[in-house]
């Protein structure tokens, strides 16, 4: 089943170009990768786009050279409001606009940018903060990263439909293509975010706000990614994006392990390309080595000639 495209604006031609390239992988995370090189429990990923830029950058092009065809910014956790639980939040522009340069230097014209917008880490629902808060933060972050040169804007990692849709509206003030992606890791099929919202609906609603793709990241590891395409193909005539994580979190000792290895990861996201799944990568766990065995398996054993 599919729905009536309900926008009034165009599907992008961006867009349209990498649907007809499927499939086109995208990163892994960032996070994972800036911890191997020093960054502490509780700190600021953001703040390194400013204060260790050459690290960042680092990640960016081992991602390229992994074969990414489309890498993020290290962007997820630098709206005013996110930012302000560090004392970070009157640095909002300065670290969204390096962010943006710093994966454009780490693309080097071989892959695109899609800067990404995380959550606020505030509950509508509880009153933390009010939609006209939520809305002012993201559009600052949206129009930064889009003046700065983001290609697309990626909102990932939502739990609240209402925020995500108010994430959504900040997007496409900007006039670029705009992804939005939710974490599913609740309910018996765990198809089904945080609050209850489950694919289906999420699927439907980003659609009706607008968003030029739609799709899941994190909340679980990659096994049970091939049901979330399913549910959010059903509800949406959109591109789907997903990034899974390596596996489930475990500790050892002071530190949290992913037990998915590569190789194992990018079999199973060979059923993902071939249901119809447009963007694959990775998300908490995965590493530049999960882009390249994905490489391997999706684009190189299909004989396909990746290009930027």
């Amino acid at each position: 089943m599919s729905v009536e495209w309900q926008s009034e604006k165009p599907r992008h031609a961006l867009i349209e170009r990498l649907v007809a390239e499927r499939p086109v992988l995208t990163d892994g995370a960032w996070g994972t990768e800036l911890f191997a090189r020093g960054l502490g429990a509780g700190e600021c990923p953001d703040v390194w786009n400013v204060e260790f830029p050459d690290c960042v950058l680092e990640v960016g092009r081992a991602y390229v050279e992994a074969g990414s065809r489309v890498i993020l910014t290290n962007t997820f956790g630098a709206n005013r409001i996110a930012l302000e639980r560090h004392g970070l939040h009157h640095r909002t522009r300065e670290i969204n606009q390096a962010g943006v340069e710093i994966s454009l230097r780490a693309a080097s014209g071989r892959a695109l940018v899609f800067a990404a917008i995380g959550p606020s880490g505030k509950l509508l629902g509880m009153g933390e903060a009010t939609a006209g808060e939520l809305e002012e933060a993201f559009v600052e972050q949206a129009e930064v990263l889009a003046a700065a040169g983001a290609g697309a804007l990626v909102i990932e990692t939502m739990s609240d439909l209402d925020e995500a849709r108010l994430a959504v509206a900040a997007a496409r003030a900007t006039g670029l293509p705009v992804v939005a992606c939710m974490a599913f890791d609740s309910g018996k099929m765990k198809t089904q975010t945080m609050m209850g919202t489950t694919a289906e609906e999420a699927a439907k609603a980003l659609t009706e706000a607008g968003a030029d793709v739609i799709g899941a990241n994190c909340g679980q590891g990659i096994d049970n990614y091939l049901q979330l395409y399913k549910s959010l193909a059903a509800a949406t005539d959109r591109p789907i994006w997903l990034k899974p994580n390596a596996g489930a979190p475990q500790l050892a000792g002071d530190r949290t392990v992913y037990t998915t290895t590569p190789d194992e990861f990018a079999q199973a996201a060979s059923s993902l390309a071939e249901a119809g799944a447009t963007f694959i990568g990775g998300c908490c766990g995965t590493t530049p080595a999960f882009i390249h065995a994905l490489a391997r398996v999706l684009i190189r054993g299909s004989g396909k000639i990746p290009c930027a």
